[in-house]
């Protein structure tokens, strides 16, 4: 029996009678990590690992019935060992080790393999069978350092502040903007947010993590003066809304290892684009699979097909598992 099978409501354990990040309402989840296409309202219980508690408790409610484990604690539940492992991805992310009967499974949910030090850093977990996903599992994604990317976002921001310009640059409002936030030079300006992002940097400085002080842009009238020097984040909805009008003359960019595709920054119609993503690319999903150890792969969300096929060609038993993951633009959860 396979330990993890596909079902309409998400991935089940059937021993354990268990999903994992469900899509729809179930009775037992285990959550991976906080963005809205893994972690969903109407569960009757949660099980995730600790670092994440207060990112769920922000977007799902405070009331939900939440259940927590540190990484690398264990827990049996219908004879199936369980525990949580570091995925890189946000604040609370988690590889999923399930182990029953002798045979192991890692769902990995969401990850990346360039620490960034505003979540724990990816942890390679040996396994017979591991779950991936490949959002950008094709080979023309590959990453620069981030250390680079935060230097052109510097640069961006000092010379647009000598302009007198504001700077706006978007971003998903969980992940993305604190690892941003984290990153970037705070001394050059300051730094407004969105409604959006701000609940979610109070969450990631009570979890230990530097974020700089950062603004309400709410609280900025068209004709301060500080705008021209600052750097504003916003999720991607707000562009184009009447919300950007307080910012007068700006220039504005987009933040995604989608970025790394010329016509995805004509549609997106800003200024700038900066590739820096939450998840592996090519070379980080393929070194990610070789250190579990696994035979067998199954592949989620992304670029399945290529994946499946250059993996077999490696001989290894892969396949695809079809589900509702993938979109982390999930503006309307973190608004709400």
């Amino acid at each position: 029996m396979d330990l993890v099978i596909a079902r309409p409501e998400g991935l089940y354990c059937p021993p354990g009678d268990f999903y994992i990040d469900p899509w729809r309402p179930v009775a037992r989840s285990v959550i991976t990590h906080g963005h809205g296409d893994h972690a969903r309202t109407g569960n009757s219980h949660y099980l995730a690992a600790s670092p994440g508690a207060g990112i769920l408790r922000a977007r799902l409610g405070a009331d939900i019935n939440l259940q927590t484990l540190a990484y690398g604690e264990r827990l049996v539940h219908h004879g199936v060992t369980l525990s949580f492992h570091p995925a890189g991805h946000v604040l609370g992310s988690a590889q999923v080790r399930l182990e029953y009967q002798g045979e192991v499974w890692v769902a990995s949910g969401d990850y990346k393999v360039e620490a960034d030090g505003t979540c724990a850093p990816f942890e390679p977990v040996r396994c017979h069978t591991f779950i991936t996903e490949s959002t950008f599992g094709l080979p023309i994604y590959r990453w620069q350092p981030q250390r680079e990317i935060f230097s052109e976002i510097d640069t961006w921001w000092r010379a647009n502040a000598q302009a007198g310009k504001a700077s706006v640059l978007f971003a998903y409002a969980f992940g993305k903007a604190q690892r941003i936030l984290h990153g970037i030079d705070a001394s050059i300006g300051p730094i407004l947010v969105h409604g959006a992002v701000e609940p979610l940097n109070r969450v990631y400085r009570e979890g230990g993590i530097h974020i700089p002080d950062t603004h309400y842009a709410g609280d900025f009238k068209k004709t301060d003066p500080a705008l021209r020097q600052a750097l504003i984040l916003a999720p991607p909805s707000a562009g184009g809304s009447t919300w950007m009008r307080r910012f007068g003359d700006y220039s504005d960019a987009f933040a995604s290892g989608w970025m790394r595709l010329r016509g995805t920054r004509r549609r997106r119609g800003v200024d700038r684009g900066f590739v820096l993503s939450d998840h592996a690319d090519w070379p980080g999903l393929l070194w990610a699979i070789e250190q579990t150890g696994a035979e067998r792969v199954m592949v989620t969300h992304g670029s399945v097909a290529v994946l499946v096929r250059y993996l077999r060609g490696l001989g290894l038993d892969a396949q695809g598992f079809t589900t509702e993951y993938g979109d982390e633009d999930d503006d309307k959860v973190a608004t709400a």
